[in-house]
């Protein structure tokens, strides 16, 4: 279960992007660079509805659900209660992930309002500065300088995600897909959830440089209210 989560395993042309940097090599990937940015996009209205299946209906019905835009997520449709949605890529999670530049990486989250407010500037600062070209190096140099600069911080009391749908792809291994909650909070050992212990359903992820660790907490339905040993089509 450690590589089915949207950054620890929540696009401009097929020709390079404009001004675009070499990107670091990493030997041990099996992406060890980032593909043709149109292998990332989706047609906008599908993107749309796959953000919502992230989370049940009374949730994501009323979100506001962003898309991947030419520079960064924007705003597709305003929302009502704070939560958010979107479908992240593998570029929006930790660094260290494997598939980090894997194309075929397409992950529906619903942030709540604290995730909204606190985590999703880290996704935003990701995926900006993916589109802009950077390579991961300077990605992880951009991420420090931002927390230097008091743009991005540890989560909110609270923050917590919804990846609830059955029509992700969230990594290579395994059956590629997971019903899960993920549970942000500021870096603290994960032993003081018990993750990442023999027989323990939860698992960890962190982010550093960010101070964030995710707890991940398995779930036996997927948002459309069907049980997850239930055989459906991808």
């Amino acid at each position: 279960m450690k590589g089915i989560v949207w950054g620890s395993a929540v696009l401009i042309a097929a020709s390079p992007i404009q001004g675009q940097v070499t990107q670091t090599q990493d030997v041990k990937s099996p992406y060890p660079s980032m593909a043709p940015i149109e292998q990332y996009r989706m047609p906008r209205d599908a993107e749309i509805a796959l953000a919502r299946t992230a989370a049940p209906a009374s949730i994501s019905g009323d979100a506001a659900v962003l898309v991947l835009g030419q520079k960064n997520y924007e705003t597709a449709v305003q929302g009502k209660n704070g939560f958010v949605c979107l479908v992240g890529r593998a570029w929006t999670g930790p660094l260290s992930n494997p598939e980090f530049w894997n194309p075929k990486n397409r992950s529906p989250a619903c942030l709540n309002p604290p995730a909204a407010r606190s985590v999703l500037p880290f996704y935003l600062k990701e995926a900006g500065m993916v589109l802009a070209g950077y390579s991961k190096t300077q990605i992880d140099d951009g991420i420090k300088s931002a927390l230097a600069k008091k743009e991005l911080g540890a989560p909110e009391s609270g923050a917590m995600t919804y990846m609830l749908s059955k029509e992700a792809y969230l990594t290579d291994r395994g059956g590629h897909n997971l019903a899960h909650l993920m549970f942000e909070l500021p870096s603290i050992d994960a032993a003081a959830w018990g993750a990442d212990l023999t027989d323990s359903p939860i698992f960890s992820a962190s982010f550093a440089p960010v101070p964030m660790i995710e707890f991940n907490v398995p779930m036996g339905q997927w948002s459309d209210g069907t049980d997850v040993s239930a055989p459906h089509k991808h």
